[in-house]
């Protein structure tokens, strides 16, 4: 063998063992990849927005239009029966409420321990909710739903309740009414859930079961049982500062598309949908209750142009990613007619004090629109309940008709009795241990100053 022969050789033998040895490094530092998780940045990026709408609904929201509608003396303490509900409710949900609510368990409640503290609540998406967003994404808008709710009981209770015993009632509240209709609605409970196959579906797109029916029953029940002002019904009791309460109806408004639209789970056209059902209601009952008014009246109040939208707001909720924009304005004008009805005739005749009316609003307008979206649930704005649910293996559709309307009426009285009576247990309970009712001095000087030891106004 020749040198030059021997040397292309050795060349040759040579890049093999730096070529294998590259191979074989290579190989040894190539990362291991994990399998790939479905994030839309679009769907997240909605819900995150969505999560911080409905939150803003609270505060400043709910706490302009709460605050504007009390007199004087008791606007700070109005107010911060929502602000507290802020932290109150956020470290409960942390703890253990957002298992209660979304974990496997029995048919009315999840597993508090499956989360506990957030574990296992993450990065990655949960299928069973939404596919394409962060679980912890889902949980942070869930928990936005979970602190309004109780805030909008406050209302009915405003001017007279203390606030030690408020907060005790929100914490058992909370844990034994709203985390189980959570569950039995919209987590992995066995009877409301149309999604998962639940023995009555009802349908409850954003929350008339869950978050409307439960508050207003609950409202009336506190508010009877805690007992009315004093003065009510003979004093007017005015509201101090009508400004502040349209600012909040503003707020309400927008945030309520985050509501709604937010329920949707992704940045899609029912996310559209469910927001031009929402505004397109609010914008009929505000006409419907202002032509009430108007007509009965002789004058139609902002005030009153203020309360309609409301009402068409929580009207419509569950209705919104279900209906057609034409009927979700015609649930809008029941809504106004309806709910005017309620706060003006009904509470008169049965002479409550609740408040800032969350019964005649809330409760009432919910009962409307869970039993309306019976007849109107269109398969066209939502495919879902067209091929989702099945009964004994066999697919059912879930679109509008008696059928349908049947199983919203279950539905809705479920709530009715499992607020009414669970709220009756729980102020009881509260009430002998704690105390509910501030004394008749503390009433009389207001509830900023004996409660909290400010004043809103500097005199």
């Amino acid at each position: 063998m020749n040198s030059t022969h021997f040397r292309k050789r050795l060349a040759f033998i040579f890049s093999c063992l730096i070529f294998s040895g590259f191979s074989l490094s290579a190989a040894e530092l190539q990362p291991v990849v994990a399998p790939l998780v479905t994030i839309n940045t679009g769907d997240n990026a909605w819900l995150l927005a969505s999560s911080a709408l409905v939150l803003m609904m609270t505060a400043p929201g709910l706490i302009l239009f709460y605050g504007g509608l009390v007199r004087t003396k008791n606007v700070l303490s109005t107010m911060m029966h929502s602000l507290i509900l802020m932290a109150l409710i956020s470290a409960l949900w942390m703890v253990f409420g957002y298992s209660m609510c979304f974990a496997s368990g029995n048919a009315f409640v999840g597993n508090p321990l499956t989360h506990l503290f957030l574990q296992g609540v993450g990065a990655k998406p949960d299928a069973d909710y939404a596919p394409t967003i962060p679980a912890q994404t889902f949980m942070l808008f869930q928990m936005m739903f979970a602190i309004i709710t109780p805030a909008l009981i406050s209302g009915a209770v405003a001017e007279r309740v203390k606030f030690k015993g408020y907060v005790v009632f929100m914490l058992l509240w909370v844990t034994l009414i709203y985390f189980p209709l959570c569950h039995m609605v919209w987590g992995k409970g066995g009877y409301f859930n149309w999604a998962s196959g639940g023995k009555i579906p009802v349908l409850d797109f954003a929350g008339g079961t869950v978050v409307h029916i439960s508050s207003g029953v609950s409202a009336l029940v506190f508010a009877i049982m805690i007992g009315k002002r004093a003065g009510f019904p003979r004093e007017q009791m005015v509201p101090h500062n009508v400004v502040l309460s349209l600012v909040g109806t503003g707020l309400l408004w927008v945030g309520w598309f985050g509501f709604n639209a937010g329920s949707a789970l992704n940045a899609g056209s029912l996310a559209t949908s469910a927001f031009a059902a929402t505004h397109f209601s609010a914008a009929a009952a505000a006409l419907s209750w202002a032509a009430m008014e108007w007509k009965l009246k002789g004058k139609p109040s902002v005030l009153g142009a203020a309360a309609g939208m409301v009402a068409g707001l929580a009207t419509i909720t569950p209705a919104s990613g279900f209906v057609t924009i034409p009927a979700a304005f015609c649930i809008g004008l029941l809504a106004g007619i309806v709910c005017y009805t309620a706060v003006t005739k009904i509470k008169s005749i049965f002479n409550y004090d609740d408040s800032l009316d969350v019964f005649g609003v809330h409760g009432v307008g919910s009962v409307v629109g869970m039993l309306m979206l019976g007849f109107l649930a269109n398969a066209e704005v939502n495919p879902a309940i067209a091929n989702t649910f099945k009964a004994n293996g066999v697919v059912v559709s879930l679109a509008g008709g008696s059928h349908q309307f049947i199983n919203q009426l279950i539905g809705v009285l479920f709530t009715v009795a499992l607020a009414a009576a669970g709220t009756f247990i729980i102020v009881k309970l509260v009430d002998k241990v704690i105390g509910l009712r501030v004394d008749q001095e503390d009433e009389s000087v207001g509830l900023d100053l004996s409660q909290h030891g400010e004043r809103a106004y500097n005199e």
